[in-house]
């Protein structure tokens, strides 16, 4: 085995810390920009019990297995059962992105040097795609960077077979990442001159169709997959030329892809590898959902091991080309990368580390945990968003917008987003109109929060 290049792990280890010191402040901040965490951390709680990954937040019954295609979240159930807590599979996340930066940092120090490979790897770490990812909380993508940037990396050294084992998992962490292993497989094919990753390409092909024809189908409550109708693949297939305009039409497209040419210092685009980012790009870019396009959220987290990795491919091929034109233009590769995560840096989340409110705690905090300690463990509580995750370990939590059973318990958190413009004012008559034939009481009023108890 070759001996590990300390700096790599080091770049990854500070990443790491650096990304769980964002995600601490988020959750004593009570900041919660989506119901993704809740609902991940009700699916570790239900594997933590070796138990099918129910999820009520999305519905009685729900089996999550039935919403995307991720079994390979089933490792989350160690983690959550030592620690049960939302905070840890934030930190889990943090230590998966972390495990990719010492990837593409150890990739960077073996083919361009340990300068230029640190510099790419600190880049990567503060790119806009993994910081958007780490501020949006957890998602299943957190397996599929480290995994993708393993594989990549193999590619890059020519040994097929770890890069194609590495590949194929990606199958199991989110049903579209088939597209990826699909493209992933025929750059292993001919850069590698190797038929195993044909194979690879039919592996990713397969279990795409599996799971969106057959396992989503089957275990959704609807007996269909839910995001099918994200893309109009008739109005494409009758309209080709408006469907080529509309992929590349609209400011939030151009917005992304400007950023990943100013993220990959542009000679990313030299490598063959740039064409695993297309997969991601196109299916994305052809939907119909404008929160797919943007730089926002955790879509483009997947995108990054592969940018960077591409920089470093192209950036060695350059240094090696015959032409000495050629290889000068290796040496802005690298300083372009750099400079662009400066430009970028203050205008990215991570931006209000600088700033010494950050880490003071929720000023709610206290009343908040003081309420939610009044709920008996094993209750079933409705709640907003906000407090979801923090419910999750000693209570059945529903979210208020789904038609949920009756709970035992019911919050009115006046600052959660999940009203809408309109709040309830009396928690007790909201919840008696909401579930009529019941009684509630209000057993804790403070700080915005009301809590309300049925009677029976």
């Amino acid at each position: 085995m070759r001996r590990q290049p300390p700096g790599a792990w080091l770049t990854g280890l500070l990443a790491a810390v650096l990304y769980s010191v964002f995600s601490v402040t988020q959750w004593h901040g009570l900041s919660s920009p989506s119901w993704d965490l809740g609902i991940f951390t009700q699916l570790a709680k239900a594997y933590a019990d070796l138990a099918t990954p129910i999820v009520p937040i999305k519905g009685e019954d729900f089996n999550l297995l039935g919403d995307h295609f991720h079994p390979l979240l089933v490792l989350l159930g160690p983690a959550y059962a030592v620690a049960p807590s939302g905070l840890t599979i934030l930190i889990v996340q943090n230590l998966l992105f972390g495990l990719s930066v010492a990837v593409v940092s150890r990739a960077g120090i073996r083919l361009i040097g340990t300068p230029a490979g640190i510099a790419v790897g600190a880049a990567y770490a503060l790119s806009w795609g993994l910081q958007s990812a780490v501020a949006a909380q957890f998602h299943e993508i957190a397996f599929a960077v480290p995994i993708l940037a393993l594989s990549l990396e193999a590619v890059l050294r020519r040994r097929a077979l770890p890069a194609v084992l590495w590949g194929g998992l990606l199958v199991f962490v989110k049903e579209d990442l088939g597209l990826t292993v699909i493209a992933l497989g025929l750059i292993i094919a001919w850069r590698l001159r190797t038929a195993v990753g044909l194979w690879l390409a039919v592996w990713g092909a397969l279990w795409l169709i599996i799971s969106v024809r057959l396992i989503l189908p089957a275990l959704n409550a609807g007996g269909q997959y839910d995001y099918s109708d994200r893309i109009d693949v008739g109005a494409m297939i009758s309209d080709p030329v408006g469907a080529v305009v509309d992929l590349v039409s609209g400011t939030a497209k151009h917005q992304t892809l400007l950023l990943l040419l100013l993220a990959g210092g542009f000679l990313f685009l030299r490598s063959s590898l740039t064409l695993v980012l297309l997969p991601t790009l196109l299916w994305r870019f052809a939907s119909g959902q404008e929160g797919y396009w943007g730089p926002e959220w955790h879509y483009s987290a997947v995108l990054m091991p592969v940018l960077f990795l591409a920089l470093v491919d192209g950036v060695h091929g350059l240094r090696r080309s015959r032409r000495d034109w050629l290889r000068s233009t290796a040496v802005v590769g690298v300083p372009a990368a750099v400079v662009g995560c400066l430009v970028l840096l203050p205008t990215q989340t991570f931006g209000v580390l600088l700033e010494p409110e950050t880490y003071r705690q929720s000023e709610r905090w206290d009343a908040a945990h003081r309420m939610m300690d009044l709920i008996p463990e094993g209750s079933s509580v409705e709640s907003g968003v906000v407090l979801m995750a923090y419910l999750v370990p000693d209570t059945r939590v529903y979210w208020l917008g789904n038609a949920n059973p009756v709970p035992d318990y019911l919050i009115v958190d006046a600052d959660d987003w999940s009203w809408g413009p309109v709040r309830p004012s009396d928690a007790e008559a909201h919840a008696e109109e909401r579930y009529a034939g019941t009684d509630y009481t209000l057993i804790f009023g403070e700080a915005g929060y009301q809590l309300v108890e049925r009677q029976r």
